[in-house]
């Protein structure tokens, strides 16, 4: 088992690397970004069944979705072409989960 762990290891350091990525970087901010990104849809669902404001929660949803893929976007070098458009397709996909996450609450009981 401990050889795999090594070899996955030498195997993200490698593309590390090749990419000017540093792979522990990205893990922490991937980490750190996925809670603060449901914790404010949460928010945001929240205040959007109360009717009040969402425009703060949902910049903080799309910052906090966003913080991994733009350290890809600004510290990668020589990154391939379809990792751009796959980066894209993720930013498409979570506008759009968010706004059928938030069309899809329901009201507060004793609120229209």
């Amino acid at each position: 088992m401990e050889e795999y762990i090594n070899s996955f290891s030498d195997w993200l350091t490698a593309l590390g690397d090749e990419y000017d990525v540093d792979p522990l970087t990205l893990g922490i901010l991937y980490f750190i970004s996925k809670p603060t990104f449901i914790g404010s849809l949460v928010w945001t669902a929240n205040r959007a069944r109360r009717k009040a404001s969402v425009l703060v929660p949902i910049l903080i949803s799309a910052m906090a979705f966003s913080i991994p893929y733009v350290y890809i976007i600004f510290a990668g070098r020589n990154i391939p072409k379809w990792v751009y458009v796959f980066i894209a397709l993720m930013f498409i996909y979570g506008a759009y989960t968010i706004r059928k996450k938030l069309n899809e609450k329901k009201p507060l009981p004793g609120q229209d």
